[in-house]
């Protein structure tokens, strides 16, 4: 990926506002993935409990059942569940844990009394009456089973995914940009320097070239003055031979 990037000034600025937010949605990531972990280990307590009780209370239920059934027989337990008239409500509604929407399951009419179970109070006996009990009972552990697997499932998914996004940004998309960073911020530094030691080599043949032109201006001062010492030593030297000659006569 790096050097699929432009070693631009501008593609770094890019990258480095990529890493700030990278950095800052893994950090964010992190606390949510901690934090729905803990969370998590929470209702995973709550649920082995649950199922402790669910298995308490099945296990209770079948037996208070089986020894009504061997009192009273098949028919008068199958009648007596048969004049039921009330039957339980169960209403869902949802709740937030660390942004993850699970239900929170509410129930009402599962636990009745006597009166309230539909059959003749005269025309059974207690080993009824704890069945129904015990099978109330149940259907409470039921529903509340319900809302803690449901809930711990759901957190766990989202454990899962949350999971995956910090592992994503931690070794694949964060070291990317680094190296994207790296590798522009070396050729920009290559770039600096070669553009440093070409003005600099620039620099260096301006000056040899003004110092050559000093040079030479110097040259043509020195034969200038050469020159003119020579124009005036010629008359000076023709006055010395005219005033040497002799005269005539």
């Amino acid at each position: 990926m790096a050097k699929d990037v432009k070693p631009t000034r501008k593609n770094l600025m890019e990258i480095e506002d990529r890493i700030e937010l990278s950095e800052r949605g893994h950090g964010t990531l992190e606390k949510k993935r901690d934090g729905l972990i803990m969370e998590f280990m929470d209702i995973l307590d709550k649920a082995q409990d649950v199922r402790g009780d669910l298995a308490d209370d099945y296990e209770e239920a079948q037996k208070k059942l089986n020894m009504a059934r061997a009192m009273e027989g098949d028919v008068a337990v199958r009648g007596a569940a048969a004049a039921l008239q009330e039957h339980p409500e169960i209403t869902t509604e949802s709740k937030n844990i660390m942004g993850v929407v699970v239900p929170q399951i509410e129930s009402s009419r599962v636990s009745k009394s006597l009166d309230q179970r539909g059959y003749g109070i005269m025309g059974t006996s207690a080993r009824i009456d704890e069945a129904a009990e015990a099978y109330e009972d149940l259907l409470e552990s039921i529903i509340l089973a319900a809302e803690v697997e449901t809930a711990m499932k759901k957190m766990l998914r989202e454990i899962e995914t949350t999971k995956r996004r910090v592992n994503a940004l931690e070794f694949k998309l964060l070291p990317d940009l680094y190296d994207s960073q790296e590798y522009i911020e070396q050729k920009l530094e290559e770039q600096e320097r070669e553009e440093t030691f070409r003005l600099k080599k620039i620099k260096e043949k301006k000056e040899q070239a003004e110092k050559e032109e000093q040079e030479a201006e110097a040259e043509a001062e020195d034969e200038d003055d050469e020159e003119d010492e020579a124009g005036t030593a010629e008359p000076d030297m023709e006055q010395s031979t005219a005033g040497g000659v002799p005269g005539g006569d």
